[in-house]
């Protein structure tokens, strides 16, 4: 039985195709947006078309921007020789955040899966590749998530660059600050234990 009218039931559709969002919140968020004035939901409208226009992805770093190349490859001012590889757009905002990071970045897009059938040619390597073969890079940081697919693409790819005799290091992991040794897993145990340094 159709519960809601069409335009209504095509909204909670659209908006159960985001990621993270179930059917109550796709509800919650088609309700909110029809009590919104028209000109408040034009203005979304206007902000996801004008988004899906001018975005687009750097030439030489792959993150989005509306620029190319984008800000942070062209800031002087960063350690052009490093590159710190991600898998996401939203993880180069969060190296950044910790200002502790001063070279660039390279957004993978996703990373090595078998079981999504993702593979090396469905993520920016091709670029990476042919960056490190044209810049004179010094070190590449892989920092790809700490799980099973980040692991085997941060592998992959320091396998593809070892013929370039470039320096690859990979991110440390291990106990979260505030967090108990009671709760971390045998695996982060592990890391912390392999990246212990001195004090």
């Amino acid at each position: 039985m159709q519960y809601y009218v069409p335009p209504v039931a095509r909204l909670i559709e659209e908006f159960e195709k985001l990621p993270g969002i179930g059917h109550k919140t796709a509800q919650r968020l088609a309700f909110h947006v029809l009590a919104m004035t028209k000109s408040s939901a034009q203005q979304m409208a206007s902000a996801i078309i004008d988004a899906k226009e001018k975005i687009i992805t750097c030439a030489c770093c792959q993150n989005l921007t509306d620029i190319s190349p984008c800000n942070i490859c062209g800031d002087s001012r960063r350690n052009q020789t490093v590159i710190c590889v991600v898998e996401s757009p939203r993880d180069v905002i969060a190296m950044d955040k910790t200002r502790e990071f001063h070279g660039t970045f390279h957004v993978l897009h996703g990373a090595i899966s078998p079981m999504d059938d993702i593979g090396p040619d469905d993520i920016r390597l091709k670029e990476l590749l042919h960056r490190v073969a044209q810049c004179p890079i010094e070190e590449v940081i892989m920092a790809t998530n700490p799980n099973i697919e980040g692991e085997a693409t941060a592998l992959y790819i320091a396998k593809l660059l070892k013929p370039f005799g470039i320096k690859v290091t990979r991110l440390a992991h291990g106990i979260p600050v505030g967090g108990d040794l009671e709760y971390a897993d045998e695996v982060t145990l592990t890391r912390a234990l392999e990246g212990r340094r001195e004090i």
